[in-house]
């Protein structure tokens, strides 16, 4: 055999031999894997964290005399109401009387209940705000357990960071600050006479359409709900007049009849805002006293109203 042939078999094994060794080393192992089931990484979500419900608790303490009322319960509404869900736990109720009789032993103790709400809540309430409709709800809780509502202030204020349970209650969205009066400040007396006069001058009117019975109030007119039953609670003898007027159309005792029917409906739904039946008062004066032309639609329909006043 030749030089050059042994030459040209020595490349020809080479490459026979290079073949198989990369076929088993490579290809082989190729196969293996491809014969593997192929592992897919399913990215699951993460669910949703529910947040905790926020729970205030009923806790007051008076800075001056370090007389404290505590319990881990709370008053509790329903999202966007302003009724005291029930059963009330009898260790609320309990400090509620301790400090109901606390009050009445030191006139010169007063008790601010401010009424907490979120902006994702409606307002049904007769008052500028729910805060302050769960704050006068409270406040009537408190008289009815013996507590003056002269020792009784009331305020509504927003706070979005409060976080309903899953049956969408708010947990105790109430706060408490007890003070000390001095006797000799009469800036009370002041307010409220100025608060009498302005009630006078500007009473709160509402106006009906024909065959529409339904109340829905202005944030003026809130405001105006707000301002007379503050005034009604802070005074002796005092009460809400709802005087009821109709059109001229139709006959006079009829309409003194209809006039008196709409003062009680405006009396009801007082009722259900919390604002004591024995405060109200309801009359009517029919068409007797008209404040426009009722020859004139415009007219009748500005005569067709309830006023609301105090004595």
């Amino acid at each position: 055999m030749s030089k050059k042939t042994s030459y040209f078999l020595g490349i020809l094994l080479t490459i026979i031999l290079g073949t198989i060794l990369y076929y088993y080393l490579c290809c082989k192992s190729c196969n293996k894997d491809d014969n593997k089931t192929t592992e897919i990484e399913t990215i699951v979500p993460e669910a949703p964290k529910i947040k905790d419900p926020t729970k205030s608790e009923f806790s007051i303490i008076d800075s001056k005399s370090g007389m404290s009322f505590k319990t881990g319960d709370n008053f509790n509404f329903k999202a966007s109401g302003f009724s005291i869900l029930n059963p009330i736990p009898e260790d609320l109720n309990s400090e509620v009387r301790k400090l109901t009789n606390y009050l009445n032993n030191n006139t010169n103790k007063v008790i601010d209940v401010t009424g907490y709400y979120t902006g994702t809540e409606k307002n049904n309430s007769a008052f500028p705000n729910l805060g302050l409709a769960r704050a006068n709800i409270v406040k009537n809780y408190l008289i009815n357990n013996g507590a003056s509502s002269k020792s009784i202030n009331i305020f509504g204020k927003a706070n979005d960071s409060l976080i309903p349970n899953t049956k969408s209650i708010y947990l105790g969205p109430i706060a408490y600050s007890l003070n000390t009066i001095d006797i000799n400040d009469n800036s009370t007396n002041k307010s409220l006479n100025a608060l009498k006069e302005e009630i006078k001058a500007n009473p709160l009117i509402m106006h009906f359409e024909i065959g529409n019975t339904s109340i829905k109030l202005s944030s003026e007119q809130r405001d105006k709900v707000a301002k007379i039953s503050r005034y009604v609670d802070k005074t002796d003898n005092t009460t809400i007049q709802i005087i009821g007027h109709t059109d001229s159309k139709g006959k006079r005792l009829d309409n003194i009849t209809l006039g008196k029917n709409r003062a009680n409906g405006i009396k009801e739904y007082f009722m259900k805002n919390g604002i004591s039946e024995s405060k109200i008062q309801t009359s009517s004066k029919g068409p007797d006293q008209p404040v426009a032309d009722n020859s004139t639609e415009e007219g009748q329909a500005k005569n067709r109203r309830v006023v609301v006043t105090i004595n």
